[in-house]
């Protein structure tokens, strides 16, 4: 597995998975109707470090993003988002590239990461969890899940 700086060639290649994941509407509080120019200028934004996660065939599986979460002072907190191919699940591509923007996150002198809004039932809970990220509160009801109905939104937050 290879985790590499995305390039803007790699887009076509996110995309796919990008809305799949979006459209379903169950881990991301985003329009699930967003339109693949502003997913584009949403996760390929200059002012984010992007990565992606390649397999063993050089299919791009995942990708991640890395930016501060506030500005000014409160900049050294990081902010990310992370998305794998529904089809790779379950294989530890999450874990390897999240283990990767965090230390990426440290070494660009990050104090901290912060998600701001973490589906409850989301099961990237379990990871974040296990990479020591905890629960700073939930907002409750304030999410419109497909399946599970009202469910609330986490923010996590680990020093680095």
């Amino acid at each position: 597995m290879l985790i590499r700086e995305a390039t803007a060639d790699d887009w076509p290649h996110i995309w796919p998975f990008w809305h799949r994941i979006v459209a379903a509407g169950e881990t991301y509080a985003w329009d699930p109707d967003t339109s693949e120019e502003d997913a584009r200028a949403l996760w390929m934004n200059p002012a984010k470090r992007v990565y992606v996660t390649e397999d063993d065939t050089g299919a791009v599986v995942a990708s991640a993003y890395l930016t501060p979460n506030y500005g000014g002072p409160a900049a050294r907190i990081a902010n990310a988002g992370f998305m794998v191919d529904p089809d790779r699940a379950g294989r530890g591509t999450g874990r390897a590239l999240a283990e990767h923007v965090l230390a990426a996150a440290r070494a660009e002198g990050y104090r901290g990461m912060v998600f701001n809004a973490v589906v409850e039932t989301n099961p990237a809970v379990r990871l974040w969890t296990s990479l020591g990220f905890t629960v700073l509160g939930t907002v409750p009801d304030a999410f419109e899940h497909p399946r599970h109905g009202r469910v609330g939104l986490h923010v996590m937050y680990r020093a680095l």
